[in-house]
């Protein structure tokens, strides 16, 4: 038989270690960004960038459409995943309310990029200034909820994640053959433009409470299968848009940087999507994918062209598919690099991974 001290110390125990797990999984995260982090956003706004319609979500739990460009979970919801929360919803939801507001909130739109003309086409987008209204407006609902010394609390000790960059490329500068950017600047002082302008969002959302900000670079633009459909002649990646990323993306590093320099914090965390990419899509057999150059959902040359559709090619199994629609990988995908984020090496997670962040935030008093 135990003691009677013996039983309450380890009820007492137990009890630390179930608080200190609930307290990891209570951090608030904070989504911005475009496409590839938009949980559904964009369902309540005028826009055609939307993914509201089958076969959207089919391996989603619900198995219907959420707004996710995602068979399943995107991005966000598996990064909430690791780190024991549930996922954030849409900011524009009317489910958004109460306490939940803890859990975070994501304010991204898909379709927008770093500068305001990129996407026009899209209509009704949420453009990064007005993510960040949202964001202001985010933190007043907090501070009624809570208390506004304890919604600051909250806001600094969030985990953030930004996504911005791709859209400038594929639906700017290249979206034509000759566009108004092109024309104005070559590729290497366009990349240098982005910087300049992504530099400014960053240091507004320091302003407004972002303390731990992961930062993702742009993908392998050239690989996806809209590019290899329009652009590819046999199927290899295409030059002048990896050549934009392989450009844009150590300039985004460099200048993370900076900013952290310049606060005298590691507040911002580049994180290399373009070799996490690059992984899967140059080696996809090595992961369990039959192809990464055929798009599970589409039409026309590699399931590349158009939008995804109920009238759509769809595949019988996603999970052999890196990539789900033309331009967005498939939930499974998208789980490797979760793992990357989590664990990647200095190279690719600069300057440290998810798991050492949530390690040293474990013990900062916000």
């Amino acid at each position: 038989m135990m003691s009677s001290s013996r039983i309450i110390f380890i009820t007492l125990f137990l009890l630390v270690l179930t608080t200190t797990k609930r307290a990891e999984a209570a951090r608030t995260f904070l989504v911005f960004g475009d496409s590839l982090v938009d949980s559904g956003n964009n369902n309540y706004l005028p826009t055609t960038a939307r993914a509201d319609s089958p076969p959207y979500g089919i391996d989603y739990p619900t198995h219907t459409p959420t707004g996710r460009f995602s068979n399943g979970f995107n991005l966000p919801d598996l990064i909430s995943k690791h780190i024991g929360s549930e996922p954030t919803l849409p900011y524009l939801s009317p489910q958004l309310t109460g306490q939940k507001l803890l859990i975070g909130a994501n304010f991204a739109s898909a379709g927008i990029g770093i500068l305001n003309d990129t996407g026009f086409q899209f209509v009704g987008i949420l453009r990064m200034f007005q993510q960040f209204a949202l964001f202001e407006q985010y933190q007043s609902r907090l501070s009624a909820e809570v208390g506004a010394a304890q919604a600051k609390s909250v806001v600094n000790g969030a985990l953030m994640l930004m996504t911005l960059g791709g859209n400038d490329f594929v639906n700017n500068y290249f979206l034509t053959p000759v566009s108004a950017r092109s024309r104005q600047f070559t590729v290497p002082q366009y990349c240098r433009y982005l910087i300049s302008e992504y530099r400014k969002i960053l240091l507004r959302l320091y302003e407004l409470g972002g303390r731990r900000v992961l930062v993702t670079g742009t993908g392998p633009l050239g690989c996806v299968p809209a590019q290899l459909a329009t652009r590819s002649r046999n199927g290899e990646c295409v030059a002048e848009l990896q050549e934009a990323a392989q450009i844009f993306n150590p300039l985004l590093v460099e200048m993370t940087r900076d900013i952290n320099s310049q606060v005298g914090s590691e507040v911002f965390v580049a994180v290399n999507a373009f070799q996490m990419n690059m992984n899967f899509i140059t080696d996809p057999q090595r992961f369990g994918f039959v192809t990464s150059k055929i798009a599970c959902c589409g039409q026309g040359r590699f399931n590349g062209i158009g939008l995804c559709t109920a009238a759509s090619n769809l595949c019988p199994n996603r999970d052999t598919y890196a990539f789900w629609d033309p331009y967005h990988p498939s939930q499974r995908a998208l789980g490797f690099i979760v793992q990357d984020i989590f664990s990647g090496t200095s190279d690719i997670m600069t300057p440290m991974n998810l798991s050492t962040i949530m390690a040293i935030d474990s013990n900062i008093p916000y």
